[in-house]
């Protein structure tokens, strides 16, 4: 049925929504409570974040995508289909590793190990007691955090520094963000939950996404290489609601990047027309928004100006 935008917003539990046209702001809204200096969480939009640390660990030739997670941690190998985990099936969520992203209800759901990844206060012991898996490493795709909380193991592992204080240096610097953004991590001096839990504002969110269009760069500053960038644009296989997906980077369209997370939060990135749309929400736990709101969001990219 037919929608006023406004009903739109409110129907979607939106806190923050803004368009970006050939790199200029032309729309912002803040629902009442929220304004442009407030630090949004984006869920699983962090996985994008990651992704765009791990392109630069590549490009410097600290790592390759054929390297394996037990090369880094030797000490988890258990002589299973495990230790054939590489990074590259990490990044395509075709690592098998036996973590469903299947949140259940209810008290009894923190019995599942998803819901204990995201509250645990030790990724380390984490990994360490989840280390069985669902099928062979690049046998199929399905979309499991795990894949993306064993990256940011290894950028914190192959840089020695907090992910958080990487992250700082070769990305949130280099756009141009204008305030200060936060990782969750699972406990003081402790690991940042790379597969769910960066927060910033919507204004800075936007400025991730215009790397995509302009290149890879903020301005004359290079963020993004060449390769990753052309890793992150195109799809390698198929996910949720048939969308393309490649390199923790959603494709629900042709020409379209986005960046998705759980409770509708969402960059999205349309090349052909120049848009980015950033959709930050708190839809109810259960809520199937995702595919309805990103067929709104293309619309609105496809208006002509």
């Amino acid at each position: 049925k037919n929608l006023s935008f406004e009903s739109f917003l409110d129907t979607t539990k939106t806190n923050a929504f803004l368009v970006i046209r050939n790199g200029v702001l032309t729309y912002e809204w803040y629902k009442d409570g929220f304004t442009g200096s407030d630090r949004f969480p984006s869920y699983s939009v962090a996985k994008t974040m990651t992704s765009l640390m791990i392109g630069r660990l590549i490009e410097e030739g600290k790592i390759s995508e054929s390297d394996r997670f037990i090369d880094y941690f030797p000490k988890l190998a258990n002589e299973s289909a495990f230790d054939r985990v590489t990074i590259k099936t990490l990044l395509d969520m075709q690592s098998g590793v036996g973590v469903s992203d299947d949140y259940p209800t209810g008290p009894q759901g923190w019995g599942v190990a998803i819901a204990q990844m995201y509250a645990t206060t030790d990724i380390d012991w984490f990994m360490k007691n989840n280390r069985k898996m669902s099928f062979e490493p690049g046998s199929r795709s399905e979309y499991r955090s795990v894949d993306t909380m064993m990256l940011g193991m290894i950028i914190k592992k192959v840089t020695g520094m907090r992910i958080a204080d990487y992250f700082q240096e070769e990305v949130w610097e280099k756009i141009g963000s204008e305030f200060q953004a936060t990782w969750n991590v699972d406990r003081i001096d402790g690991t940042e939950k790379t597969f769910c839990c960066f927060n910033a504002s919507a204004r800075d969110y936007g400025r991730v996404g215009m790397l995509f269009l302009n290149g890879g760069y903020a301005g004359s500053t290079k963020v993004i290489s060449k390769d990753w960038l052309n890793r992150l644009t195109n799809p390698v296989t198929t996910l949720d609601h048939d969308w393309g997906y490649g390199a923790q980077v959603w494709h629900p369209y042709p020409n379209v990047s986005m960046a998705l997370g759980l409770y509708g939060q969402f960059i999205f990135i349309d090349s052909t027309t120049r848009t980015v749309i950033v959709k930050l929400s708190d839809n109810p736990p259960g809520s199937d928004t995702e595919k309805a709101t990103a067929e709104v969001l293309y619309a609105i990219s496809q208006l002509k100006s």
